[in-house]
């Protein structure tokens, strides 16, 4: 039986950030929950990678708040941060270690099984190259690749910024069914995307236009 993960909830109230002295996102109130996904839109270069780094507490916040609180306690004293999965748009792969190695890397580095990692493989479609050196695989099987590490750790909070850049429609489908799979789970997702992702629609989903009122 798996873990059940534990559940945790955001809100965010009028946040403004600066990068290079440039306001890049101001006023921004959002909130989300465990078993929701909210998706950020917007174009190019309005701030959507900034405000996953924030929430990822990798980006200082000139003002406002950023609230996680876990709502359901599991057994460690965990954080949201030491929870958390921020998948950005670069892949975070040893090229010159194998497609195996990779995982088991990040499945030493985020307490996760290394029993999981061929299991994580075939469903990326990477199975068939377990053994090859990562330098070896496309952009597409290097996206999947860094995608597959979400399956070889269970983390109940999912950051993802534009997990299908580089992917054809399969793979667009692919990572849909993990969004989907993960809210089934009790997971909470928040992505960055340009795409409409063919998720069920029964799915809780929020979504979220950054520029919309300049």
């Amino acid at each position: 039986m798996s873990k059940i993960l534990p559940s945790y909830s955001l809100k965010v109230k009028n946040l403004q950030l600066i990068r290079s002295r440039r306001d890049i996102l101001s006023n921004i109130c959002l909130s989300v929950k465990s078993g929701e996904a909210l998706i950020l839109r917007g174009a190019n270069g309005i701030g959507k990678t900034s405000l996953l780094m924030a929430l990822a507490g990798y980006l200082h916040i000139e003002a406002g708040l950023i609230g996680w609180e876990k709502t359901k306690q599991d057994d460690d004293e965990k954080t949201a941060y030491e929870d958390m999965h921020f998948i950005s748009h670069q892949y975070a792969i040893k090229e010159n270690l194998s497609l195996t190695e990779n995982l088991k890397f990040w499945a030493d580095m985020n307490g996760g099984s290394k029993d999981d990692v061929f299991m994580a493989l075939e469903k990326a479609g990477l199975g068939h190259g377990a053994d090859f050196e990562a330098l070896m695989l496309s952009q597409g099987q290097k996206k999947r690749l860094s995608l597959a590490r979400l399956l070889v750790s269970k983390k109940p909070i999912w950051l993802l910024d534009e997990p299908t850049s580089a992917l054809d429609s399969e793979g667009d489908k692919w990572v849909a069914s993990l969004i989907d799979n993960h809210l089934d789970d009790g997971g909470l997702v928040i992505a960055a995307t340009h795409l409409d992702l063919p998720m069920k629609k029964n799915k809780r989903i929020k979504t979220i236009i950054l520029g919309q009122d300049k």
